[in-house]
């Protein structure tokens, strides 16, 4: 697993960027497959969430992740002795966390996510709870970079419609009126504009390391039937 180091030194936090080292799946899911929404046996998946949840240092039936759209919606949860987190293979994990408050969240931050406020949202709703956000400490996991991420025509002229800033986060394709976009630098720009002061980007591309991270976009170029998750997770711990 990777960790950041602004979190890592958080007291009473764990927290894991769980590769896809270290599971029982095998195939296209090899090895540490977190995805119940994946077409792996149901039974493989349960057991490398288990060596997930013991390495947060949670019971098993802890570590919880939600059914996920892209949206900006968050949930409360309440429960002590909980990890929270996302799923993703391509899509921006973000961990977050409030030490002195004892507050912490987790988004799944994917274009339409990240364009529509979920990281705006999860920090409000982060401040409810008792957090404050010149406090918090934001930390961006795997993600595809600019390099492996070709969007269209009308991708780029959406971002632009929304802000004329966002031009700055595309360069031009090989393939006509195609760009490469950059979204880890589009979601520390909305961190940074949304008052985060401590924002950490682990800098790893899901797309471009086979060996270590599972990649919907990649999975779509070699035409396989289904891809890996990734789990993202942070806990309170005392």
């Amino acid at each position: 697993m990777l960790q950041a180091r602004l979190l890592a030194q958080l007291s009473d936090i764990r927290h894991a960027f769980f590769t896809r080292d270290g599971g029982v799946s095998d195939g296209i899911y090899a090895s540490l497959n977190g995805g119940p929404g994946s077409a792996d046996a149901p039974a493989r998946v349960a057991e490398n969430r288990m060596r997930m949840a013991a390495a947060l240092g949670v019971k098993p039936d802890r570590l919880l992740t939600a059914y996920q759209i892209h949206s900006p919606d968050v949930v409360i949860v309440e429960r002590p002795g909980l990890a929270i987190g996302v799923t993703t293979a391509d899509c921006g994990p973000l961990l977050f966390a409030d030490a002195k408050a004892g507050v912490i969240g987790v988004a799944h931050a994917g274009w339409r996510g990240a364009a529509t406020g979920i990281i705006e949202a999860t920090i409000a709703v982060m401040e409810r709870c008792g957090a404050e956000r010149d406090r918090v400490v934001a930390a961006l996991g795997p993600t595809i970079s600019q390099a492996n991420y070709e969007v269209g025509p009308e991708f780029v002229a959406r971002f632009r419609r929304e802000d004329a800033a966002n031009e700055r986060f595309f360069k031009p394709a090989e393939r006509p009126d195609h760009a490469l976009f950059d979204l880890p630098g589009y979601i520390a720009a909305r961190l940074a504009a949304a008052g985060v002061r401590e924002i950490e980007d682990l800098g790893h591309c899901t797309y471009a390391d086979a060996s270590r991270f599972f990649s919907y976009r990649r999975s779509v170029h070699r035409n396989e039937s289904d891809y890996g998750r990734h789990v993202n997770a942070i806990a309170l711990v005392s």
